[in-house]
């Protein structure tokens, strides 16, 4: 039977309302989005049992944590799950090795599924060890905080907007190795963000929160792609796709990377990786244009066959936002109505979609 985490939760404060019924893959990243308020944290505070649903009940595969129906509520801290906040919460009077050692204390032997050498060398840290967290930098001292979050080998991990007390270089700094975690341990992940470059780095399932409300929730790739969510409105809005290099060019520093179950490719300037590898990268629908004709005298390096499936009206009122089909892979492009009525768009209408190499952010 597959891995899945169930949560059905209902919580009432004067000026909020917590009404959630989530069946969440047991594996990989689910990345909990929305906008501030959206009850992103008071969901996973519950899930963790930092906050008690009147009622409520979470599974993690075969283990319940909660059932109010049954009276059952196991405490927080006898839940197999690891918690990472904004800020690391180190112990400032211990070594990093000291405070990785209480995470791992945690836990007795013959229950550890991550060791110390395993955890430190995922999180790049090994070299950190003696010293103690004020000579860290802010992005080492969070890569510590998940590295003991790990060594409590737990059966979830919980990440509360892990990167937004980090500056854009320690946040670039981190995101590798947030990366690492996804592909090469089977620990799922619940990660709270409200920056939709990130659920599009990390995550492979997005639940979208509004007011204590769930709007959307399933694959990244389909859920962005929507244009019926209010993701495909905003300025970063774009899809996500999952590409399998098939060639690389040392020369010009570009990979070919084919559109998954389809016989297009994509050119994105990016460093050597060997062939057959998948990269995720994202597609914003601003830097979409679209034309009649497929012409090769440009600039612009991926011209893409597509089909026009569906439009809406953009934020801005000079704005569409038009949903593409390029052979099974979704696209959205953001134009001018101008060009909309120039190019007469309709769907079913064929014709091609332009983005610059340099514009793929992979």
């Amino acid at each position: 039977m597959a891995s899945t985490i169930h949560a059905r939760l209902q919580l009432s404060y004067p000026d909020f309302s917590l009404d959630v019924d989530l069946n969440l893959p047991g594996r990989g990243v689910t990345a909990l989005y929305g906008h501030s308020g959206s009850g992103k944290t008071t969901c996973l505070r519950c899930i963790a049992g930092l906050e008690r649903a009147g009622q409520g009940f979470v599974q993690i595969n075969d283990e319940v944590w909660q059932d109010s129906s049954k009276k059952l509520f196991v405490a927080p801290h006898k839940r197999a799950l690891g918690y990472v906040f904004q800020e690391a919460s180190l112990f400032p009077h211990l070594s990093v090795q000291a405070n990785l050692e209480f995470g791992l204390r945690r836990i007795p032997r013959q229950q550890r599924r991550v060791d110390m050498a395993h955890a430190t060398e995922l999180l790049g840290i090994g070299h950190l060890l003696d010293r103690h967290p004020q000579h860290l930098s802010g992005g080492e001292r969070q890569r510590v905080g998940i590295a003991r979050a790990l060594l409590t080998s737990p059966k979830l991990l919980l990440m509360d907007e892990p990167l937004a007390a980090l500056d854009s270089q320690r946040k670039s700094e981190i995101l590798p190795y947030l990366e690492r975690l996804h592909d090469e341990l089977e620990i799922p992940v619940l990660y709270v963000s409200h920056s939709q470059d990130e659920v599009a780095r990390l995550a492979d399932h997005i639940v979208l929160l509004s007011y204590g409300k769930v709007l959307a929730s399933g694959p990244v790739g389909e859920t962005l792609a929507r244009l019926d969510l209010p993701l495909a409105l905003g300025d970063d809005a774009g899809v996500v796709i999952e590409g399998q290099v098939t060639d690389y060019d040392a020369h010009y520093q570009l990979l070919t990377l084919q559109l998954p179950h389809s016989p297009l490719n994509v050119r994105v300037a990016h460093s050597p990786l060997a062939v057959g590898k998948l990269l995720r990268f994202k597609v914003q629908a601003r830097d979409v244009s679209l034309s009649l004709q497929g012409g090769e005298h440009s600039s612009i390096l991926n011209r893409l066959p597509v089909t026009v499936t569906s439009e809406i009206s953009a934020d801005n009122a000079a704005h569409v936002l038009v949903r593409l089909d390029a052979a099974g892979t979704p696209l959205l492009a953001r134009i001018t109505r101008y060009s909309r009525d120039h190019l007469k768009l309709h769907p079913g209408q064929q014709l091609w979609a332009q983005i610059k190499a340099v514009a793929v952010l992979a």
